[in-house]
């Protein structure tokens, strides 16, 4: 009789476990704003992938003008959630499980109509953040705005993809324009069931996350008849020649890498790493390509210490600069 009732209870409390994970879902609440801040492309001041040989013609200015989304701890704006060190200029990274409501509290603090336009999450047309006259299409200097988002199954990794992906957000009232000035960041899904905790909404199978955005920043003024190629910042993370710091991981440990591309014509790059290869929907490679608008996600294993290159390999990029270095420890 005791045994049956063991086995009873087991039963019982699996399927309370599997019901649990099966009807959970959670509200994934951010307090985002856009700022307008000064950027500095190199804050080192040196080429730190070959420090003997200069930066050139994009090392002539560095800092520009820039707007970015910044992340805050609740509705009185006060209080800023600081980024990691790697995620550079990218705004902050929105996270949710398959299943969750994502409601993004915005807040427009700079001198300009904006507002944010999800990739991939499903939403009504008041929160698609574009395409329409409604107050979330142009959130006005000052005024703030509530997106709601749905992280549904066709949101959600698919059949061939690892247990998180990755997601653009950006501003589009005028995109081109936005895009350049910064307002760039990610939103990443994790499969249900895969997340750490009902809390934590994190890939369980994976130690350490890398966000990466190759883009050439055109800061050429748009009116202007000459476009200078120094105006043109190669950059990953907003950073050039080896800038970018802390894509640092700890000898066995499992990495998830999610690389994207903005920009026109010239961002189709090919981003390459040193000493490791990264597994993509199941193919080896050491090389993953992205176009313009590009969302895709990589793993590795950490298991060859040293201090690493990370670049795109198209040949003029190398040359201007979009280059950085990456440790496993």
């Amino acid at each position: 009789m005791m045994k049956t009732t063991k086995i009873f209870l087991s039963i019982l409390l699996l399927t309370l476990l599997i019901t649990h994970n099966s009807v959970y879902s959670a509200e994934r609440i951010y307090w985002i704003a856009a700022e307008k801040v000064a950027w500095n492309y190199a804050p080192s001041r040196k080429n730190l992938i070959k420090p003997g040989a200069g930066m050139g013609v994009w090392g002539k200015k560095l800092i520009y003008r820039k707007y970015r989304y910044i992340q805050y701890t609740d509705s009185n704006f006060n209080k800023i959630i600081k980024a990691p060190e790697s995620m550079g200029i990218l705004g902050p990274q929105i996270r949710a499980v398959e299943g969750d409501t994502i409601k993004v509290h915005f807040y427009n603090k700079t001198d300009k109509p904006l507002s944010m336009h999800p990739h991939g999450v499903n939403y009504e047309k008041k929160s698609e953040g574009a395409d329409s006259s409604g107050k979330g299409a142009e959130v006005r200097p000052g005024e703030k705005y509530t997106y709601h988002w749905q992280a549904d199954a066709d949101s959600a990794p698919g059949a061939n993809d690892p247990s998180s992906i990755v997601w653009l957000y950006h501003s589009h009232v005028d995109p081109v324009k936005e895009s350049y000035d910064g307002l760039i960041g990610t939103i990443v899904i994790t499969k249900k069931g895969y997340q750490r905790s009902d809390q934590d909404p994190r890939p369980k199978d994976i130690d350490v996350e890398f966000t990466t955005l190759f883009m050439v920043f055109n800061e050429n003024k748009a009116n202007a008849k000459i476009q200078h190629e120094g105006e043109l910042k190669h950059s990953i993370n907003g950073y050039i020649f080896g800038n970018l710091k802390g894509l640092t991981a700890t000898k066995g440990q499992k990495i998830r890498w999610y690389l994207l591309a903005m920009g026109t014509e010239i961002d189709m790059h090919t981003a390459h790493w040193h000493g490791k290869t990264v597994v993509e929907n199941g193919r080896r490679t050491d090389v993953v390509e992205l176009l313009p608008a590009s969302m895709k996600t990589v793993d590795m294993v950490a298991n060859n210490p040293g201090s690493w290159l990370y670049h795109c390999h198209v040949n003029d990029h190398i040359t201007a600069g979009m280059s950085a270095r990456w440790q496993i420890k």
